[in-house]
């Protein structure tokens, strides 16, 4: 095993390979350590969606909605196997949060940011195609929008990036654990559990990727890097072996007016997320059973005929700026912390990885001094 690169990525979740990819494409020598599997974390245990975030529209943060309907395109080019577009119903009740006139102007904008030939388009469906829709409660309904996104399976989508990463070059360490990092004149020193040995690589450039990890990664480091202050904020969702539709829908909790997902899974039925700030071990994240009792609500309300128990529950973390308000308030822009030679990645989502990996290639090739001697290779034309 080589022993020296340029740069070490610690995370092996979509924005760590997400990098690793990009630096190996523009032609350094990476190496992309992972403490488990590929995508075992939060990169797994997402809604398995690749969208711009209609709901996002909402707190105004129209550039990365921007951002993310072209990377939706992206992908759906690069990787047409595994990102599949899809239709997403959305129900408008007589006491929801949001009337049709402002759903209207949502999706207009919607389309508008996502650009010609881009899943643009939406409808309103009549009345007379209400009893289309799964079972759907029609009591006190007022309208239903269509528009279409994008699903995926996330853990095979980072896998299939770590791969190309690997097939361009990169060294894939797993499992291997970090136990220090410590600053040296030409870079860092890593030392490392690979595969039950105590290994030491040397890089002249890290990168902190771990996702929930990341500040308990930035702890073994010396001298201790600058970070950021977020708040992990747990995400569950219920599989059901049972298939509602073939269709996704975007509801709104009659609890809360936040949004909620229903979508085809493996043949069955994904139901997600809920927003719960997390404080303990992110090793052992697990729903709770509140959770569980309210996405089930949910559902059950909008579809009483689906009254089927989950065969399965997993909770998630997502890395967002700390703060009073509530998590779907706060941005979902990703956050970098630097220093010399260390590179932090705060956050980021699922759509938007190569976006954020060729904004860290750029910061971390010019931290190095190399802007004139390397060229950015244009990742979206790489098939995963």
């Amino acid at each position: 095993m080589e022993q020296n690169f340029d740069i070490c990525v610690i995370g092996g979740g979509i924005q760590g390979a997400g990098i690793a990819q990009a630096a190996a494409l523009s032609g350094l020598s990476v190496a992309l350590l992972e403490k488990s599997d590929w995508g075992a974390g939060t990169s797994s245990k997402s809604s398995k969606l690749i969208h711009g975030g209609l709901r996002y529209l909402e707190s105004f943060q129209f550039s990365l909605v921007r951002e993310s309907l072209r990377e939706r395109r992206t992908l759906l080019n690069i990787a047409s196997d595994i990102v599949k577009p899809n239709w997403f119903y959305l129900p408008v009740y007589k006491n929801s949060q949001h009337q049709p006139w402002q759903l209207s102007i949502g999706l207009s904008l919607y389309r508008l940011l996502a650009g010609r030939k881009n899943l643009a388009g939406f409808k309103r469906l009549r009345r007379a195609q209400w009893n289309q829709l799964e079972g759907l409660n029609t009591a006190n309904l007022h309208s239903v929008f269509a528009y279409q996104d994008a699903q995926t399976d996330d853990q095979m989508l980072t896998r299939r990036v770590a791969h190309s990463a690997q097939t361009h070059g990169a060294a894939l360490l797993c499992p291997a654990t970090v136990i220090s990092a410590e600053k040296t004149y030409k870079g860092y020193s890593v030392s490392l559990n690979l595969q039950g040995e105590k290994k030491t690589i040397y890089c002249r450039y890290l990168v902190n990727a771990a996702g929930p990890w990341i500040n308990p990664v930035a702890e073994t480091i010396t001298p201790t890097p600058p970070m950021v202050e977020v708040d992990l904020v747990q995400g569950t969702h219920l599989e059901f072996s049972q298939q509602l539709s073939d269709k996704c829908f975007y509801l709104e909790a009659q609890q809360d007016h936040r949004a909620i997902f229903v979508m085809p899974y493996k043949g069955g039925t994904l139901l997600g997320t809920t927003e719960k700030v997390f404080t303990g071990n992110p090793d052992q994240v697990n729903p709770s059973a509140e959770e569980i009792e309210y996405l089930l609500e949910v559902v059950r309300y909008h579809f009483p005929h689906f009254n089927h128990r989950p065969t399965n529950a997993w909770a998630g973390l997502r890395v967002l700026p700390s703060g009073d308000k509530t998590p779907f308030s706060r941005s979902r822009e990703v956050q970098y912390a630097e220093s010399e030679n260390y590179l932090a990645i705060y956050g980021g989502k699922l759509t938007g990885y190569r976006s954020t990996a060729e904004s860290a290639i750029k910061k971390i090739i010019k931290s190095m001094g190399l802007e004139k001697r390397r060229k950015i290779e244009d990742t979206s034309k790489v098939k995963i």
